[in-house]
């Protein structure tokens, strides 16, 4: 008969059961793995686990924080410039689809309830009227936004996506912490972490009957889009810029649901209707999500300092001509002081009780409530009541009562006397612990939940099945502790039944095809523009230093360049201003030039220009590819000598000209790329050939100027008796046959310029197109026997006015007229 073999030591199910065993050996009360330990839901996770990185958690964290840099996962510090990586758990959180089902009832109805508390604020008032919200809860809130009274949104409703902080007790009941109403964030992590941990552990999903949240996005869309009054809305995701603290979250939910991703600059509001200024002129938004301060959306109506706003964009809700999700306003509730009175609202409004209570909270600006919130103030959270720092509190976070002592306890009693409406007690929240992989191995962390619910194309509710949580640091449970959390988790709602592969994206039978790849905004033609330019004129300023350094310093290379070559080296570096004029020309102040040319922190050095294209980078992340981004965002080289160092960004330049060439479609955001390139390579050639190719030219700066165009093949293939000036300068200069040439740039420049659209329809040419004919009319002609270098200024002159003719009509231009004479609005 036969036996059944002993586990292995390397079996997946040996691996999660000891860690199970270790980390419920050392539980709290309340933990979500230990107090569900019988559901084999997470046995089965951590083997998945097991099976991908073996004992080793650790590998397993790093695994999943790789997989979420290459997705392009990161978070910015208010305050901050650059961006932090975003921290993703590799355990996530497992809830049961039964359990679920209570969550996502509770979400339905607080949506709901909130919904009808901002139509009444702004209709009829009346809850005021009935007593159940006191008049200076919502008008005397910074949220309440008086010129949307009595404006009734296109489409009906004010919220259209709302957000959710839910704590679970040591019990196991849920709480509402929070609610997000002006401009949720999280949706595009909480799709991040899933796509991240599927990538990681691809098993996972259909082991687990992971629910997706493809089928939540996409009633998301749906929904959206029934709110607008064209068939086929063109809907924008409107964003403060790329210093938001959640920039690359919002790119990336613009990129998968396909929104538009636009700025305030962006839009203009004509005639009762809201434009986006693209390439092709002015084109209809019928719909903006948008994720900055509601107050600063429109400059006229609004708050009248901002800078990102769209003015007019009021005039337009009103007309019901956009839809913007939420609406103005609709932040109201949010405010921490009105958790205080949202049990009373519903249970007189709809007859029942809140399914998932809010936190106890007392409004000091009723004086009953400030009575008990000072009686019992040490076991007490107190904080702010609509979100702005008050003069008593340090900071915005609410702090525990018990550790407001001396002075500082002085100093708060004495302005919630004289303005207690500013002021809110809640009590501490203890939470349930979940376990993260630390260096430690498993270990309990308290976690809060964020939820999701955006209303579907029938105008119903529909609940992202799970979200993300935020894990704390610390092993305190307080949630007053815990913050913001340090660590993040993907959420996973787990059934008994398969889950269908449902895709955000339509079948390929019912999708339509299309080969425009659709609009492109203004700006981002003005960002691929000067990020081709940048990446040219860092290679350009780079082959010059490599040049310098390979043929004077590098005493391996060979015999030293002519001291008037150098002089000429070194006048194209300061005249572009990478450099200061050097002392001299001996070695050691070479040395020092190029240093400074290469990496000064002080000059427009090949460091400086790679600043300026990776913040274009940054702000260009919802079009560029993830490689592209990536190579952008590589640190500069510090390890080696300077031609090591220089090898090295040699090289990423061309892997970067490679992505460009190779693998970005021939859309207009290509072109505007390709175009910056060709106008600064041009530009370089009509600089170096009257430097390195005048009639008094020598043998080193005929080979230089051969170098600085990376054309020493080609020549020599060409002509086998030795170098000389006309040939040489014909072939940099004139022979359109040479991707390096002057000639070869200006030809493709004028490809580009027929191919981009124009706003008039007869048939005219347009200035950028008539400066960009006439320059290669000029080269086309030309004969390198007669070239001199006035004739290369002018060249100059003209590409430098050909590239403020391309701005002018293609780039955002401040005060520009919105309509130009035969402009057709779309």
């Amino acid at each position: 008969m036969a036996t059944l073999a002993a586990p292995s030591l390397l079996d997946p199910s040996i691996h999660a059961a000891r860690w199970i065993a270790d980390y419920c050996g050392r539980r709290q009360p309340g933990d979500v793995l230990c107090s569900d330990i019988g559901n084999p839901a997470w046995a089965a996770m951590l083997e998945e686990i097991a099976n991908v990185t073996g004992e080793e958690l650790t590998e397993a964290r790093e695994r999943v924080q790789r997989q979420a840099e290459d997705i392009g996962t990161g978070f910015r510090i208010a305050g901050e410039i650059e961006e932090r990586p975003w921290p993703l758990s590799p355990v996530p959180l497992l809830i049961d689809a039964e359990e679920w089902k209570g969550i996502s009832a509770g979400i339905v109805q607080r949506a709901d309830l909130l919904e009808h508390i901002v139509a009444d604020l702004y209709g009829e008032a009346k809850l005021v009227e009935k007593g159940l919200i006191p008049a200076a809860l919502a008008t005397g809130s910074p949220f309440y936004l008086r010129p949307m009274a009595g404006m009734e949104p296109p489409g009906g409703r004010h919220l259209q996506f709302v957000a959710f902080d839910l704590g679970r007790g040591p019990t196991g009941e849920w709480r509402v912490l929070a609610d997000h109403l002006r401009g949720p964030a999280g949706a595009g992590y909480a799709l991040e972490n899933r796509l991240a941990i599927s990538r990681a552990f691809g098993g996972m999903q259909a082991k687990l009957n992971i629910e997706r949240h493809a089928p939540f996005f996409a009633a998301f869309r749906e929904g959206i889009a029934a709110a607008c009054r064209r068939a086929e809305p063109r809907i924008g995701l409107l964003t403060p810029g790329r210093y938001s603290i959640s920039y690359a979250e919002q790119a990336h939910l613009a990129r998968y649901l396909g929104f538009l991703f636009v700025e305030g600059p962006d839009l203009a509001a004509l005639e009762d209707k809201l434009y986006v200024r693209t390439i092709g002129g002015l084109k209809r938004i019928d719909a903006l999500w948008h994720r900055i301060d509601p107050r600063l959306l429109d400059p006229l109506a609004l708050d009248s300092h901002s800078q990102i706003g769209v003015p007019g964009l009021i005039d337009v809700m009103a007309a019901g001509n956009v839809v913007i999700a939420n609406a103005p306003g609709a932040g109201v509730p949010e405010s921490p002081a009105f958790a205080a009175f949202l049990p009373r609202i519903c249970a007189r409004e709809t007859g029942r009780d809140l399914i998932i209570p809010n936190i106890a909270t007392w409004w000091c600006g009723q004086d009953r409530a400030r009575k008990a919130v000072i009686e019992d103030f040490d076991n007490l959270l107190i904080g702010p009541a609509f979100g702005t720092q008050p003069l008593g509190l340090d900071g915005m976070t609410p702090r525990p009562g018990a550790e407001i002592t001396g002075d500082a306890r002085k100093r708060l009693f004495d302005d919630m006397e004289r303005r207690p409406q500013d002021y809110v007690g809640q009590e501490i929240v203890r939470l349930s612990t979940m376990p993260v992989v630390t260096d430690e191995g498993l270990v309990a962390r308290p976690f809060t939940l964020r939820v999701f619910a955006a209303r579907g194309g029938d105008g119903n509710w529909t609940v992202m099945p799970g979200g993300f949580a935020r894990i704390g640091a610390e092993a305190d449970v307080r949630a007053s502790v815990m913050g913001e959390g340090n660590w993040s988790a993907d959420v996973a709602i787990c059934g008994d039944e398969p889950v269908p592969a449902v895709s955000l994206l339509p079948s390929t039978d019912s999708i339509h095809v299309r080969r425009n790849p659709g609009t492109l905004p203004s700006r981002v033609a003005d960002n691929f523009f000067w990020l081709g330019r940048y990446l040219e004129r860092g290679e350009a300023l780079l082959n010059i230093i490599r040049v310098m350094l390979g043929n004077s310093i590098d005493a391996d290379a060979g015999g030293a360049l002519d001291a008037d070559t150098i002089g000429r080296l070194v006048g194209l570096v300061i005249d572009g201003g990478g450099a200061k004029k050097p002392a001299n020309l001996k070695r050691a102040e070479l040395i020092q030039f190029a240093r400074t040319a290469l990496e000064s922190e002080e000059t427009h050095s090949v460091r400086a220009i790679n600043r300026l294209a990776r913040g274009i980078g940054k702000g260009s992340r919802d079009r560029l590819a993830a490689d592209f981004v990536r190579l952008l965002d590589a640190p500069f080289p510090t390890r080696g000598g300077m031609l090591d160092r220089a090898g090295s960004l040699q090289r990423r330049y061309a892997a970067l000209a490679g992505l460009s060439a190779e693998h970005m479609g021939r859309t207009a955001a290509w072109r505007f790329h390709d175009l910056g390139r060709r106008i600064e390579r041009a530009l370089t050639m009509a600089r170096a050939v009257p430097a390195f190719g005048s009639p008094s030219a020598g043998s080193d700066d005929l080979s230089t100027l051969l170098d600085l165009a990376d054309s020493q093949i080609s020549y020599r293939q060409r002509y086998l008796t030795g170098i000389a000036r006309v040939p040489v300068v014909d072939l940099v200069a004139l022979d359109p046959g040479n991707p390096r040439s002057l000639a070869y740039q200006i030809e493709r420049i004028v490809e580009h310029l027929r191919a981009l659209p124009v706003l008039g329809d007869d048939g005219m040419e347009e200035a950028q197109q008539t400066e960009a004919i006439k320059l290669n009319a000029m080269i086309s002609t030309a004969n390198a026997t007669r070239l001199s270098e006035p004739v290369f200024k002018n060249i100059e002159r003209r590409l430098y006015s050909l590239s403020d003719a391309v701005a002018r009509r293609y780039f955002l231009q401040g005060a520009e007229p919105l309509r130009s004479p035969g402009m057709t609005l779309a």
